[in-house]
């Protein structure tokens, strides 16, 4: 196979085509939401707005910010450890995801705000746009290193189209609670990956052997990145839930889901070593399975306590993973995860998903008290009128729609990125910055 990696004309071609259709579009379709715009008095009249200082910028922008630095810090310095590939962990996040926050409005923007031949964006739009980045970010984990720029524009533009149609199915239609995420951005995102990268196999991959490795500096740069996201997490998980109550809820379980997490991987990372010497990739990323495994019940009573549990498990089932299932996936079922996102999303995903299935089903008036109960879940005398367990059914088949929906998409696109014309970089140039980059 010939490879062409040159992309003086390809890659500004791309970039150029794909900011055209985003100016047409947003011209033609995107204005602002009546918080954000001095046309509609009685609007914000009817939604009892009667002071500027309630405006819904005041009550979300901070978690936007967090999230926001999580997407474009927290997720690039994270894919920082590998010795060779720091610019272009950080540098191919920050254009995917410049691009993919921008196609995100517009598609989630069909699919949940469009109203009179218009879509209205406002501050709750950014939050959203950003978490369907970051399943784009955690797809782009099991990549890391192989693919090319052009290759990432493209999985970008597929991923956040099916991206949507599955929030849309999980949210709209089977009226899943999903505040963090668990199913629809990291089950979605690190299975969707997962296919990728298994159609993508390079089974020449050792002739790059020498550049998959982290050096000193390399996973000290990544450490950072662990830590942004550890921090901001809280944020993340509650961002877009109801104001008082279910946010403030939110952020104590993911708070103490994270807390535990941190020490379960330090334990088991310690005794699976020989000499119980810590191995720095599991304190990098099995230490955050914990947000990712509360997401999905974040905002349900699932108490302090259940929140600790949560966040232990997944430290402890995050390492084994490092440790047993991605050379086991590698060898035996032929998928190149770089990042180990199987084990920091994909599998914390499936136990967030379980959670919220369990704590939605067994949830009480006792517990809830009844309004506190209808209003959580819209359940007995809601506008749905859903019992507990039949909605805990319901949170079990969103998990199954987000797979099936993450493997048929990622086989469709990863064909698609197979084609010979991306600039994808060949086997003994994979891991390695020079290639796309003046270094």
């Amino acid at each position: 196979m010939a490879w062409n990696t040159n992309l003086r004309w390809r890659l500004p071609l791309t970039c150029l085509l794909l900011e055209a259709a985003m100016v047409v579009l947003f011209g033609v379709f995107v204005r602002y939401d009546y918080e954000a715009d001095p046309h509609w008095p009685e609007e914000k009249r009817h939604k009892n707005i009667i002071s500027d200082s309630e405006n819904d910028f005041y009550y979300r922008y901070p978690s936007f910010q967090d999230v926001h630095v999580m997407i474009f810090v927290g997720f690039g310095f994270l894919m920082t450890f590998l010795q060779r590939y720091g610019f272009s962990a950080l540098g191919f996040t920050f254009l995917l995801a410049a691009f993919g926050i921008q196609w995100a409005l517009l598609m989630q923007g069909w699919f949940h705000s469009f109203k009179d031949g218009y879509i209205r964006i406002g501050v709750e739009s950014l939050i959203n746009a950003d978490f369907c980045v970051g399943s784009v970010c955690v797809a782009f984990g099991a990549l890391l290193g192989k693919v090319s720029p052009i290759q990432l524009l493209i999985m970008t533009l597929f991923q956040v189209t099916l991206f949507t149609v599955n929030e849309f199915i999980l949210l709209n239609l089977l009226l899943v609670k999903d505040a963090g995420g668990s199913m629809t951005i990291h089950t979605f995102g690190a299975y969707f990956g997962l296919t990728v990268a298994w159609i993508l196999y390079r089974p020449n991959l050792q002739q790059s052997k020498e550049r998959q490795s982290s050096v000193y500096y390399s996973d000290l740069f990544a450490m950072i990145g662990t830590l942004f996201l550890w921090l901001y997490w809280p944020s993340f998980n509650s961002a877009v839930s109801n104001h008082g109550d279910a946010q403030h809820r939110a952020v104590i379980n993911t708070y103490c889901s994270l807390a535990a997490c941190v020490l379960t991987s330090v334990a088991l990372s310690s005794a699976l070593q020989k000499k119980g010497k810590l191995d720095m990739v599991h304190i990098q990323n099995a230490t955050l399975a914990g947000g990712v495994a509360v997401g999905t019940a974040a905002e349900m009573m699932l108490m302090p306590y259940g929140s600790i549990i949560v966040g232990s498990i997944s430290g402890i089932i995050s390492t084994l993973g490092f440790t047993y299932l991605t050379p086991f996936l590698e060898t035996h079922l032929k998928i190149q995860d770089t990042c180990g996102i199987h084990n920091l999303h994909g599998i914390p995903g499936l136990i967030g998903g379980i959670v919220g299935a369990v704590t939605a089903a067994s949830a009480t008036s006792e517990v809830y008290g009844h309004e506190g109960l209808v209003h959580a879940f819209d359940l007995e005398g809601g506008k749905y009128n859903r019992t507990t367990q039949l909605q805990g059914s319901f949170q079990a088949a969103g998990i199954f729609v987000s797979l099936a929906m993450a493997l048929v998409g990622g086989g469709i696109v990863g064909i698609i990125l197979k084609l010979p014309c991306w600039g994808q970089p060949p086997d003994e140039n994979c891991f390695e910055d020079e290639i796309y980059w003046e270094v």
